[in-house]
């Protein structure tokens, strides 16, 4: 795989609490022309990004209900509305946990439902919706289902991690998934990938995305190896 064909894997990520506006403009400006999918921060920063990223191929991306996805689907919806307005051409949602954890999975799909045709109406269908299922809490029962539940509610990608729950991706969530949506809807794997190996092996599961806060070290690492 090449340094363009990687970058195409990656949505170059900063989501901690304390990068504020400075740092976060001199960041997008470092990341900007690598060619990644996606730059996705912190909500926000999407003006920024929106402003600096205008005239690539790299979208804007932030997220909604992160990192704990219990606030009302109201709120959640409305601020996934809100981001698309801003600039935002994909929005990473966290379906609601617990809800998913007690079974109520009608709730969990018209949460995820809410989201998409909010970011839809906003964007006349051109934004996309990730669901954050937050592995690190599910069994391998719990994520096969929240990815058929997110199916169900018409998002465009299902994901493993925020990177604040108990743990990140593993490869076996990444295979859990990709069974569950098929071959149609994206994985996104994120959380704990630092380094090149393990963006690879999160490809190789079948991730079609892979979020990292660490995008430019991972493509310095592959063109050193030649």
């Amino acid at each position: 795989m090449d340094r363009a064909t990687l970058a195409r894997y990656i949505d170059q990520t900063l989501l901690k609490p304390t990068a504020g506006l400075a740092e976060g403009a001199e960041w997008i400006a470092r990341s900007r022309d690598a060619g990644f999918a996606a730059i996705c921060v912190s909500p926000f920063l999407v003006p920024v990004a929106a402003q600096r990223l205008a005239g690539t191929s790299t979208a804007v991306c932030s997220v909604a209900g992160f990192p704990l996805g219990y606030v009302n689907t109201e709120s959640k919806a409305e601020e996934s509305r809100h981001l698309v307005e801003l600039g935002c051409a994909e929005v990473d949602m966290v379906l609601n946990i617990a809800a998913l954890l007690e079974g109520e999975d009608e709730f969990v799909t018209d949460d995820i439902r809410a989201v998409v045709d909010s970011v839809a109406r906003a964007s006349g269908g051109a934004a996309m919706v990730k669901v954050i299922l937050e592995t690190g809490y599910l069994t391998d029962a719990d994520i096969d289902r929240a990815c058929r539940l997110a199916v169900a509610a018409g998002a465009h990608y299902v994901k493993t991690s925020t990177g604040f729950g108990p743990r990140g991706a593993s490869v076996r969530d990444v295979e859990i998934m990709r069974a569950a949506v098929g071959l149609d809807i994206g994985v996104k794997a994120a959380g704990g990938i630092r380094d090149l190996d393990t963006a690879c092996a999160m490809i190789e599961a079948g991730a079609s995305r892979v979020g990292a806060s660490s995008g430019l070290e991972i493509l310095e690492a592959l063109e050193r190896r030649g």
